[in-house]
This record gives C-alpha cells, structure tokens and sequence, in this order.
C-alpha cells in the first residue's frame, strides 16, 4: 500500500505520496517565484531536486537568484561542458581540461592534451552543449566505493580526483552521470540540462571561457568583457603554482605529507617578495611619483603589503609614508546612509575628497600639512601634531578601497601617481572542474581576523559578507583594469594554515540559523586540506595579518 507524506511549504501543508520528487512539487509552485526554482531545502538541510519524500517534513525553495542556486547552475554548466568536449574531441586526445578561474561573470578553462583549439572546434563543442539543453537530459547521483571511483576518473584521466580522494577519509564518493558521462562535483547539481538556457562559449587566450549569467540577473546572459591585467595575474599565479608542483589540494597535501610545506612556504614567500620589488622598481623608473595608491577588496592583505611594498622602496633610496584615506571620512552625522539605514561607509560620498585632494596638492607643492586621524569611537577627524613635508626622495603610500578612482584624487596629476590593485586571487583548485573562488579565501582570512582582533563570531562575518561584496562590486572592481600594477596576495599554502583557526568558528553556527548552509558548505572545503601548523611562517608573511604574529602593526 503506497505510503503518503504531510509536506509543509510556507504556511500550507499538503500530501504527497512516497516517492514523489521534489522537482515535481517545484513545478507546482514555480509560478509563484521570479526565477527557476534550483534546490530545496528539506527539515533545514539543503536537497538536490531528483531526491525524493520520504517523510514528513518541512520544504523551502532556492532559486538561481540565491547564492547557493547560482553555484549550482554553474557547477551544472561545467559537467554539460565537460561531457561536450570529451563527445566531440574524443577521450584519448584529451590530456586534461582544467577550470581555472573566474574572469567577470565568465570562467577560463585551460585545454592540456594532443587537439588544437580553434573557433570553429569552440562552435562544436557549444553546439553539443546546446543539444544536451535542447533534449533535457538528467543528471543523476549515487554513491560509489573510493576504489570504484578511483577506477573510473583512471580511465577518464582525472588524476586530480584521485589524488583528492586519497585525503578525504571516507569509503565512499557521490559520482554524477549525465547521459553516460561521469564526473565529482564538490556541491550540488540541477536535475537535468535543460534548466541551463542561458550560456555562451568563447575562445580566449590559450584557452576558452564559458560566460554564464550573474547571479543578481540568472534570465540572462551579460557581454563578456576582458580583463586583461587580472588575467595575467591570475595566470601568473597558476604558472607559480605547477612551478611549485601544486596544480590542486592534492598535490598541496602530498607535499605536506612529504614534509615539505616549509620549504614551499619559503618559495612561495620569496616569489611574492619579488613580485614586491619588481612593483618598487616600476615605481622607481617612473620619475615624479608622488603618490602610491593602493586599493582592493576586503581581506586582500592591504597593510602588509603596504610594509612590504615600503621595504622595497626605502632599498631603491625613496622614504615612504602611510597615508590611510579612512582618516578622510567625514563626520559621523554627515556620513551618508543604504536604504536600511545602516551608515554607507564604503561609498565615495563617505569621504572628504575635497578636503583630501587640498592636503595631498598642499603636500606637492612642498608644503607643510598637519594630517588628520580619524577617531572612530567618536566619528569624528581629530588633528594631534601629525606634520608631513615631502622632500625630494619622500613618496606617500595611499590606502583605502577608492584610491584607484580618479574621482577621489581628481586634483592629484595623473604623472604623479601609481595605482596598485591588490587582491586574493586563489588559483588551487579541488580538482580540474572544481575551482576555489577568491572570495572563499577572502571570506576564511576576514572571519579568522574578526575572531582575533574584535571578537566577531562566525556568523557575524558570513552575515555581513553580502554587503562587503557589494561594496566591493561598485567602489572597487570597476577600476581594477587602470591599476599600473597588480599584485595577488594570495598564498598557495595558506587555507591548510586557516583550517586550523576558521573550522571551530564555523562549527559554533548552529542548524537553523540563516548563515548554516555557507557554514557547512566552507567546512566540507577545508575537509579536503590536511592542516599545518603557523609556527613556522615568516613575521612578514600576508597569512600573519589574520593568524596573528605579524612583524608590522596591523
């Protein structure tokens, strides 16, 4: 006899009988949201939408405008893509095809094998994923022995999987197939390819880009447009890292088991070092610079790249001095406010550019200015004896999220400055079709320093995440490209280091509050690092502005 189940959805609870999945009772309520309905969650647990009811329980939907139902589409769009390539290629000529970062709203992939990449191979393998969309095809999950799976990506040449699964503890592995092709997905998946309408597949560089929709906007497909200079960073980067003989986690925990993280830690230091000094004598070479102008999202590491960079300088013979344009706010009172309320520290309206742009040309002309210092506990700028003159070698190092917008600095000569955007821009990769995205290093760097520095919880950090990213979006990321230089303060090393600190903080967020499901979602990724601990890390490195020990004061 067919067993029925009680579902609640909202303030409505219905019947439903075993079996029935949750794909069909999303169709039936589709009508009332704006976007395709892309997961569930079930009892307070996130479920994909070919799973089933099976008990009594409680039902809420995600869409593709929502963070998680956004990952999914692309995670979707990825094994469409992948499956494309090797239908029309063919298995034995591809060596590997490797997801390497994010650039825009479009995604690098690198090809590795014995095929030539040309447009009109581009315009078969995107025709092939438009089939795969047009017939609808499911894509299914099940659970399979580690030697099963390990079996199966050998014969895919999926090496990166297996090497991964040799650290994560566990019999067994979820493997997705779609119409007969397998692949390991670190996250959820779509029911069927049909729900991915919207793509475009692109040749660029020495690879290819899949541009998908964003998530603010999942109904349709932005234009892609090129980042030139983030691009070569993140491609420096990813040459650094097989340079290293890390190419994924995997090979990052072998070379930990292997007992040599020290001496990784030493390279990798001494490769970002360079990078410093290279940044110093481009500053140098180029006479009249006055101001050194550094800007980048949260978390990327700002003040201690400032010391290093100050280092640097003071070897080639210039005297540097710290300038934060946070000492610009203005008032409290006059700061202006987002539509919630909150103050909007972050936009360009929140700072003295007027009063900023007077001292900076007052300083220019060889003048003496007493600087302001910003008292955050009374929201006020406060003036105690700090007098600057520039000489002939000084130069002033400038920090704060607006320093590469023209209009914060509109009466500074433009020969008079140099604009740095610096960023952790990670290039590890889970494996070859599961990347990290930057802002997932970001986010363990800011949590770690929050719990260290003001006693923020966990659920503080991912709670505000959201607004910092907007932020981020509309004051920083636009003016990225006219940066003369670019640094990426990214460690290749450093989530094995954050484990330790970030996983008890993500442990204290409890089931039911809002921000559990990013909570469980960064604690299964650091899952696949093997810990170390920071005894040994450089007093200078980035890592240490968030685990503490640092050499400068940050």
């Amino acid at each position: 006899m067919e067993k029925n189940y009680m579902v609640k959805i909202g303030d409505v609870t219905r019947e439903y009988p075993q079996g029935t999945t949750f794909e069909d009772i999303a169709k039936e309520y589709q009508k009332d949201y704006e976007q395709p309905i892309a997961l569930v969650t079930r009892n307070g647990k996130i479920r994909e939408l070919f799973k089933r009811v099976d008990k009594d329980c409680e039902v809420e939907f995600i869409t593709l405008a929502d963070d998680i139902g956004h990952k999914t589409y692309v995670r979707t769009a990825t094994m469409i893509l992948m499956k494309a390539i090797t239908e029309v290629v063919g298995q034995d000529k591809i060596k590997m095809i490797k997801m390497e970062f994010a650039i825009g709203e479009g995604y690098y992939y690198s090809k590795h094998g014995d095929f030539e990449l040309t447009q009109a191979l581009v315009d078969k393998i995107k025709a092939k994923m438009q089939e795969y969309v047009d017939k609808d095809l499911r894509i299914m999950k099940s659970s399979m022995s580690l030697d099963d799976a390990n079996e199966l990506f050998e014969q895919q040449k999926m090496y990166d999987k297996i090497k991964l699964f040799r650290y994560r503890g566990r019999s067994t592995v979820n493997v997705y197939n779609l119409d007969g092709y397998y692949d390991y997905y670190y996250g959820y998946m779509l029911p069927s390819t049909g729900m991915m309408k919207y793509f475009d597949l692109l040749l660029y560089e020495n690879g290819f880009i899949l541009n998908l929709p964003k998530k603010s906007a999942p109904d349709r497909l932005q234009e892609f447009k090129p980042l030139p200079k983030l691009f070569g960073a993140m491609q420096t980067a990813s040459d650094w890292g097989l340079k290293l003989g890390i190419d994924a986690v995997g090979d990052l925990n072998a070379q930990i088991r292997d007992g040599k993280f020290n001496e990784l830690v030493l390279v990798q230091e001494a490769l970002q070092e360079s990078r410093i000094s290279e940044i110093a004598a481009d500053i140098v070479s180029r006479k009249g610079i006055k101001f050194v102008m550094i800007a980048g999202p949260s978390s990327s590491g700002k003040t201690t790249f400032s010391h290093r960079l100050s280092v640097q300088l003071r070897t080639h013979g210039l005297v540097p001095h710290p300038i934060a344009v946070d000492d610009y706010f203005v008032d409290r009172e006059l700061t202006p406010r987002q539509p919630n309320g909150d103050y909007d520290f972050e936009c360009l309206e929140a700072i003295d550019t007027k009063k900023f742009n007077e001292d900076m040309m007052d300083l220019l002309a060889g003048k003496r200015v007493e600087l302001p210092k910003f008292n955050f506990v009374t929201g006020k700028r406060e003036y105690k004896g700090n007098f600057k003159q520039l000489g002939k070698d000084d130069v002033l190092v400038i920090e704060g999220i607006h320093s590469l917008n023209d209009k914060m600095s509109y009466a500074l000569p433009a020969e008079s400055k140099y604009k740095i955007y610096i960023s952790c821009l990670t290039t590890l990769n889970i494996d070859e079709h599961n990347r990290i995205p930057t802002t997932d290093g970001r986010l363990l760097r800011r949590m770690v320093r929050d719990a260290r520095t003001r006693g923020a919880s966990a659920k503080r950090t991912i709670q505000m995440w959201p607004s910092v990213r907007r932020g981020e979006t509309e004051n920083i990321f636009p003016y990225q490209e006219s940066a003369d230089a670019m640094f990426n303060s990214a460690l290749i090393y450093e989530l094995a280091v954050l484990k330790q600190y970030a996983e008890p903080l993500l442990y204290s967020i409890e089931p039911g509050e809002p921000e559990y499901f990013e909570a469980v979602r960064l604690l299964k990724f650091l899952s696949y690092f093997l810990g170390v601990s920071t005894e040994d890390l450089p007093k200078n490195s980035i890592v240490r502005e968030f685990v503490g020990g640092s050499c400068f004061q940050v």
